[in-house]
Formats: structure tokens, sequence, C-alpha cells
């Protein structure tokens, strides 16, 4: 911070060409592109594809406003699917049912640190001619059959949100690419379209990283794997944990299918009255998040989608009323970690 201080390049320079580079060659694609958040991701991708009023969009229902609300945004329509009751991820059967002659772009999201099964995402993309966009926002470093996340899409998106394994000192994003083409576009609309300076031949946005975000981001990025094996560590002690207190009749784990690594941005657990357990927790000062209460199908902003039914998805309804994430970054100590599972047990004991 202080070296960029000194430059006093504070706007794209050296600090976001060099992160650019590191970050290319560590998720194993030719072109990456900071840009401003993870949602600013999302939109210029969707820019740079021409995406608009009139064109479809093929989203799960359950995951972060951004993932439907940038579609939205740019007068498209999102086109919602259920999602697998175990992974938390699209349904693959359900994005074949819903492709369209309208269909631009499939939209998948690697939720929580789990890729979506993208084999057959990516049949169905071949076949329909569509792109697909990976929402990688929560997966840096989670791989799919040795592949990484943000590199078997035509393009991705990933967020450097704090409280991502790999977080910026604020907000910050990236577009990951093998496409030269997109690559030049993205660029282009990330700073108003504009090339050269004060000459613009598409209107596009101010997305820029700054240079001060991109020098905590370096500093940061090579420790990221060390991180991630931590959280991988605590998400299997969690798993001894509540298997020794006697909790997995109760409720439900996160997996970790065959062929995939999962790197734990959340560590989502099911169970019965998730409310009164996560008000139980909180009383005893253990800190827990709901990730998501309200699908998109129930959003009053998508109210007015035609043909949208709100008992459609019955997989995601179920994971918004049962799931809670509870503590998994990388210094949890057993301790602690047995004092969350204490905690669970404890709810559970009094509820019997």
């Amino acid at each position: 911070m202080a070296r960029v201080a000194d430059s006093q390049q504070f706007i794209l320079g050296p600090e976001v060409d060099g992160l650019e580079r590191e970050l290319a060659e560590t998720i194993g694609v030719d072109h990456a592109i900071s840009v401003s958040s993870g949602t600013d991701a999302l939109l210029v991708i969707l820019m740079a594809l021409g995406i608009g009023p009139g064109d479809e969009v093929i989203t799960p229902t359950y995951s972060f406003f951004a993932t439907a609300g940038c579609v939205s945004r740019l007068g498209a329509t999102p086109v919602f699917v259920d999602i697998d009751p175990v992974t938390f991820n699209a349904d693959p059967a359900s994005v074949a049912d819903a492709v369209t002659p309208r269909t631009r772009a499939i939209l998948p999201v690697h939720l929580f640190g789990l890729c979506a099964d993208m084999g057959p995402l990516l049949e169905t993309a071949t076949r329909a001619g569509v792109p697909i966009v990976e929402d990688a926002a929560q997966a840096i470093g989670a791989t799919n059959r040795g592949r990484e996340a943000g590199s078997m899409g035509l393009v991705s998106a990933f967020s450097f949100f704090p409280s991502k394994n790999l977080g910026a000192f604020g907000d910050g994003g990236l577009v990951t690419t093998n496409d030269g083409r997109l690559a030049h576009e993205i660029r282009l609309l990330r700073n108003h379209g504009m090339e050269p300076k004060y000459f613009h031949t598409r209107v596009g946005g101010n997305f820029r990283l700054d240079a001060l975000q991109a020098a905590v981001l370096r500093v940061k990025a090579p420790h990221l794997p060390a991180w991630t094996e931590a959280r991988r560590r605590n998400a299997d002690r969690y798993r001894e944990l509540f298997a020794a207190a006697g909790l997995l009749e109760t409720i439900t784990l996160p997996v970790e299918p065959a062929g995939f690594r999962h790197i734990y941005n959340q560590f989502v657990i099911r169970g019965p009255r998730r409310d009164a357990l996560r008000d139980w927790l909180t009383s005893q000062r253990i800190g827990t998040e709901i990730y998501y209460p309200v699908p998109f199908h129930r959003q009053a902003c998508f109210s007015g989608l035609a043909g949208l039914r709100q008992d459609a998805f019955p997989h995601a309804d179920a994971a918004a009323a049962t799931s809670l994430a509870l503590p998994i970054y990388g210094e949890l100590t057993c301790d602690q970690q047995q004092r969350v599972v204490d905690g669970v047990a404890a709810f559970y004991a009094q509820a019997r």
C-alpha cells in the first residue's frame, strides 16, 4: 500500500497488471481482467456478450442476488431453475429443460465453494449454441475433475469481497476467459468504452479495480492455497465432531462429490428448526449466517416475470428454509469448532 501511495498510480497501472498476470496463471486461463466487484464482473460480461431486452439467461434461483440482478439490469430475462438438493448448485436436467430459442447464455453458480456439475451443463450449452458464464464468485481454487473454477466456461466472474477466501481491502472482482476478442471487449467496457483516451467506441462503465486493492490482493494471493487447505481441514474436523456427537441423523453436512474439490467459502449445514437453532447459537455467542433466505423466484422485484410459478422450485425453497452457515475460516481452532458442535448438540437435545 505504501508502494502504491508513493507511486501515485492509483487507477490501473503496474499493480493491476501484475495481479492480472499472476491470477491468470493461478486459474489457468489466458486472460484475467480485474474489475471493481464481483457484481460488476457479471455485469460487464453480459454487456460484452451483447445480452439485452428479449434475451433469456438461465440461472439457478438460489444464489446471491447479483447473479440474477445483473441479467435483469440489462433488460434481459432471468430464467430460474431449481437446484440439486445435495450440492445446492443448478440441477443440470432443469437447465436443459429451460432452454428456449431466446436463450442467450447459461449462468451456473459454483455456490459456497463447490463447482457446479459442469459436464452436462457444457453439453447443454453446446447443443443450444450458447456460452456458459461461470459465476465463480465464491469458488476461487475449487476444481471440477481437475479443472479450475473459472476456466471451464467461455467466461467467468470472481469476487474479492473481504469475506471471500481471497478477499480485498474492500470490493473487487475479476473476469477470466481464454477468448482474446472477448477479453479486449471487457477491458474496453470496464473503462467507459474508451480507447484511446477520450475516444469512445462503446458505452461502457467505470468498472476498474483500483491499484490499492490490487496491491493487497497480490500480497494475499500466494497464501490462498494454505488458507484453503486450512478451511478444508476444518470441514473434515466438523464432520468428525458432528459424527462423534451423534448428529448426522439430525443435520445434513456439506458434500464433496468424487472428482470435486470444495474450498468451503461457506460451511452450510441443513437441519430442522433452523431459525430457532440460529437464535440459540447467537445466544451462545456463536456466529452464523443464512445464505439465502429468499430465493429469486420469491423476490418482489421478480414477481412480474411471465410464467413464473413460485411452487416450481421445491429444492431451493427447502434450502432457503433449512440451511445455516457455521464458522469455517482457516484460523478456527479445534476448541472453537468443538464449541460450535456442542452448541448445535445442546439445541437439539433441548428440542427432544
